[in-house]
């Protein structure tokens, strides 16, 4: 799995921030810069190019899903998923939390 060090990367830990510091040392094992890594909210989206790294699946997650956002379209926010309702993404590898 190759992520563009240029590219951000938005984190899900879908409530369970006790698993953020293990999420980002696992991420950083993989290749990805610590510093690329920004906390998904639902009130702003990545762009097309940008990943998504999901805690997977909740609410014991074991592993972190990683996509690649392909698309982004405007919606109307939703609940917690907000703005991110809009995005089309395609998986492209895990990485063991």
């Amino acid at each position: 799995m190759e992520i563009d060090a240029d590219r951000k990367v938005y984190i899900f830990t879908h409530g369970r921030a006790d698993l953020r510091e293990r999420a980002l040392s696992a991420l950083e094992s993989a290749g990805v810069d610590r510093n690329a890594v920004v906390d998904a909210v639902p009130s702003q989206t990545g762009q097309v190019g940008d990943y998504m790294a999901m805690l997977w699946m909740p609410p014991n997650p074991d592993h972190i899903k990683m996509q690649r956002i392909t698309d982004v379209v405007p919606v109307e926010p939703e609940g917690m998923i907000g703005l991110w309702k809009g995005v089309s993404k395609d998986d492209i590898g895990t990485v063991p939390l």
